[in-house]
């Protein structure tokens, strides 16, 4: 489990959120370019590591009926995701918009709520996903393998 200076370290990276401290020190994040009310990405990260990321009504994610998924458990993959998918689900941007951030690795698993996993593996200058040793699809960029992913219901499982 990610401690809360860890979660906060990674909240932190993404430069359209601003902090604002609440009861019990817990801290909220604000998306204040929302195109909605909802405004909240991070909600209630309490020093205990305990906190939720709002993904709405996303697929891939056992949100609660106000939106919200628990991140206590996350990994930093997982909380990157979510806060991703929340920025892009309350602004309608691209991913490429919201992060400018490359994979470091060549290979990376996914998995969905079903327990099926697949293989994102970078393999001359193509995107490739595999469902074990069966190509699934191939992609020119990260970030069509990505968005192709994520629509399927995928989410990284490790980097």
């Amino acid at each position: 489990m990610l401690t809360f200076e860890e979660k906060k370290a990674i909240i932190d990276t993404f430069p359209q959120l601003s902090a604002k401290n609440v009861s019990m020190k817990r801290i909220n994040y604000h998306f204040e370019e929302s195109l909605y009310e909802k405004t909240i990405v991070v909600y209630h990260l309490h020093p205990n590591g305990n906190g939720f990321v709002f993904v709405g009504d996303l697929p891939g994610y056992d949100a609660n009926d106000k939106g919200l998924v628990n991140i206590r458990e996350a990994t930093e993959a997982e909380l990157r995701s979510a806060i991703t998918d929340s920025i892009r689900y309350l602004s309608d941007k691209a991913e490429d918009e919201i992060i400018e951030q490359e994979p470091v690795l060549n290979e990376e698993e996914w998995s969905n709520q079903k327990g099926q996993l697949l293989i994102l593996a970078n393999e001359d200058e193509l995107w490739n996903v595999y469902t074990g040793l069966n190509l699934e699809e191939s992609f020119e960029s990260f970030k069509e393998a990505e968005r192709y992913l994520l629509e399927e219901g995928f989410r990284r499982t490790r980097s």
